[in-house]
């Protein structure tokens, strides 16, 4: 089902892609939170399809780091960006039908820094050009066009002179996006952050929702990743001007109480296609007022 734009399909997304339990030391301390069980690797071929990366200078590369203040410590960095990346360069050539996009929180100063990463890592030949997204609200281009064309690889930083210097797409140029961590999760609330546009900007054509709180914990993350998240996501729709999101962000994916976040993201899908709760009542011909009729056949 790829004959729809780019902007009209839900991707399941990773907090901290990077920040998981699987990969070993790499400057022998490590004092920071862990966000995700498997690696990008296999959180890529278990169905996510937007990773969350934070970018950083550290020891004369670019590192990913879950940190703060903008710099990057030996016991807050995880590994050389070019890793992860290749991991992503991996999966798109293994899957000539995917699309992945990457969200960075992107602290590197290094003149081209990032530019240079994304070329050795092999990536170019699939990058999706910021000439090529939409202003004003548009759709974006069929996802069928982006596959047929090998743009494959969508990617939006956080730091704002980086799309001139380095065509990497600013983020909020093309995106809403809700209040992360603790602030983000009062029930029956959902409001931007404050690098965002308003939530119900619709010159921005894609939304981008977080559910997760401020420190993750297993436990936590399965009631987050359950009733709680789909209940989240029927809130922002309201507040994002009746939009549902392309996007559902979380910790600990695979974490969750029932359906998870699998099931979100079929709803969204579902919500998207046809005007349904779930993508699979979608058929041709189809609509809200079949759905119930499709899920009780």
């Amino acid at each position: 089902m790829n004959s729809l734009p780019f902007n009209r399909y839900a991707y399941l997304t990773t907090h901290n892609s990077f920040a998981n339990e699987v990969e070993p030391l790499h400057t022998g301390i490590r004092l920071t939170f862990l966000n995700q069980e498997d690696n990008v690797t296999q959180q890529l071929n278990n169905g996510v399809r937007a990773l969350m990366l934070d970018t950083y200078d550290f020891k004369g590369d670019i590192w990913l780091c879950h940190s703060f203040g903008g710099r990057c410590h030996d016991y807050t960095a995880f590994w050389l960006a070019i890793d992860t990346l290749k991991e992503v360069e991996a999966f798109l050539s293994g899957n000539p039908s995917e699309i992945v996009t990457l969200f960075l929180e992107d602290y590197v100063e290094t003149p081209n820094g990032l530019s240079k990463v994304f070329k050795d890592a092999g990536l170019m030949k699939y990058w999706f050009p910021v000439s090529s997204m939409p202003q004003n609200g548009q759709d974006w281009p069929l996802v069928k066009d982006m596959v047929a064309s090998n743009q494959r690889f969508v990617v939006f930083t956080s730091a704002k002179s980086k799309q001139e210097s380095e065509g990497i797409a600013y983020q909020w140029n093309y995106v809403v996006e809700n209040h992360y961590g603790d602030v983000g999760e009062h029930p029956g609330e959902c409001s931007n952050r404050g690098e965002s546009a308003p939530l119900n900007d619709k010159t921005k054509s894609l939304v981008l929702i977080n559910h997760f709180h401020s420190i993750a914990f297993k436990v936590m993350a399965c009631e987050d990743n359950s009733a709680s998240l789909i209940s989240m996501l029927d809130t922002c729709y309201g507040r994002s001007g009746n939009r549902w999101a392309n996007f559902v962000a979380v910790d600990y994916y695979k974490r969750s109480d029932g359906g998870g976040v699998f099931q979100a993201v079929d709803k969204l899908n579902g919500q998207l296609l046809c005007g349904c709760d779930d993508v699979h009542s979608c058929v041709p011909g189809s609509s809200s007022a079949t759905c119930s009729a499709t899920k009780d056949q």
